[in-house]
């Protein structure tokens, strides 16, 4: 039951702020027992279904560019690629340090402005 929550959460939260997996599900993930790589594994997979979701939902009320979206998604498209591979070659701990480094500054910066 816990993973549904999580994913009620995501889901919530992503069509909310535009986030979700790294900020809920790769977090959640990681405290119900799943080692970092399979956790960011896993997220990316389920927001997959989620950004679908939301933006059919986005699109019926006019809110969606497809042209910002097509310039956008194809290069994260290519930086996921990238950051797979690069993710592939560190060690657990260096990868939840970095991340936890990263999700501190974002909530620096959004506290500070």
């Amino acid at each position: 039951m816990p993973i549904v929550l999580i994913g009620l959460a995501a889901g919530f939260y992503g069509a909310l702020f535009g986030v979700g997996g790294g900020t809920i599900i790769v977090p959640a993930l990681i405290w119900l027992g799943q080692r970092p790589k399979v956790a960011a594994a896993t997220s990316l997979a389920a927001i997959g279904i989620t950004a679908v979701a939301g933006a059919i939902f986005y699109a019926w009320y006019g809110e969606v560019r497809v042209l910002y979206a097509l310039l956008v998604g194809i290069p994260a498209a290519a930086g996921a690629l990238l950051g797979t591979a690069f993710q592939q070659r560190l060690q657990s701990r260096v990868l939840m340090a970095l991340f936890a480094v990263l999700l501190a500054a974002i909530g620096l910066k959004l506290v500070i402005g």
